[in-house]
């Protein structure tokens, strides 16, 4: 309904219908292939040349259909546009029906009446005409969609919330004693204690967590988003001790290898700028730089 010149690809994935799950009535087919049957017979109803095509993806559900020219001239678009709306209704109809009859009522003759494919008539209350609505609710997605995956936050941001985070897991561990230091044992390194998400979240202010909301994933993204610093696996954050990285296999294709290479020592290491250890790592077995002396 967006405009006569429009097109469409369509691969059906999930169950559902305009107005909820998808409600079987053949037991003749497989619930796939019914399904495949109710979104073709959308384009149909929509006045679309349907076609249908099998993609060559790793998935059991790989049918497509594609519209790309329509039944009907351009003059008759308000009249197609008319019987869009009626089989709106009429699927509409039909899944009020579906529901009250799980839950216990009888309306077995009304729903036989209202949900036939094509052709019922709008409910009484429904006065929607052609060219108004596309359904009641419906808003259609933004031309230019946001970025919510935390990776438009101001850099100055990012990097305060990290090292607040960092220092509230490391202030959180027992404090070695300065004998164990002196005497090189590796084990000395401060890896800090695993706190979970929400006992992270209540240590940052306000402002801090009202920003982070309005991002998909929140505080939990931002923190996976830093892999270099933190891991988050079970809910739980602590914070990455490198030298328990498995090191890359050498099975690896020639071209993630080299990859991986490339971006060797590209971005200054930050433990070695902010860890009260420094990094885990010597030098030259960190993949970041120590100083900006090391940067490529």
């Amino acid at each position: 309904r967006s405009s006569y010149s429009c097109c469409y690809f369509v691969l059906p994935c999930c169950f559902f219908d305009f107005h909820g799950k998808y409600s079987r009535r053949q037991c003749k087919k497989t619930q796939y292939r019914e399904y495949l049957d109710f979104v073709a017979q959308v384009g149909f109803v929509c006045g679309f040349h349907v076609e249908e095509d099998c993609l060559r993806i790793p998935s059991t559900k790989r049918v497509s259909f594609i519209g790309k020219s329509r039944t009907y001239p351009a003059a008759e678009r308000a009249l197609i546009d008319k019987q869009i709306t009626q089989f709106i209704n009429s699927r509409r109809a039909c899944a009020v029906a579906t529901c009250d009859r799980r839950a216990g009522f009888n309306h077995k003759d009304h729903s036989d009446a209202v949900c036939k494919e094509t052709g019922s008539e709008p409910p009484e209350d429904e006065t929607e005409t052609a060219g108004t609505v596309w359904m009641p609710g419906f808003q259609p997605r933004e031309k230019v969609e946001q970025i919510r995956n935390c990776a438009s936050l101001p850099r100055d941001f990012v990097d305060e919330v990290v090292l607040n985070v960092a220092n509230l897991l490391l202030n959180a561990a027992p404090q070695k004693s300065c004998s164990d230091k002196q005497s090189g044992n590796m084990n000395t390194w401060n890896q800090g204690e695993s706190l979970s998400l929400r006992e992270v979240a209540e240590h940052l202010n306000k402002e801090t967590l009202k920003k982070l909301k309005s991002e998909y994933g929140g505080l939990q993204t931002l923190l996976k988003n830093n892999h270099q610093v933190f891991e988050v696996l079970n809910g739980k954050v602590h914070i990455r001790d490198w030298r328990k990285e498995k090191p890359p296999s050498k099975t690896k294709p020639e071209v993630k290898r080299r990859l991986s290479a490339e971006a060797f020592k590209t971005r200054l290491c930050w433990f070695f700028i902010h860890h009260p250890d420094g990094c885990s790592l010597p030098s030259e077995a960190c993949p970041y730089a120590h100083g900006t002396g090391e940067l490529r």
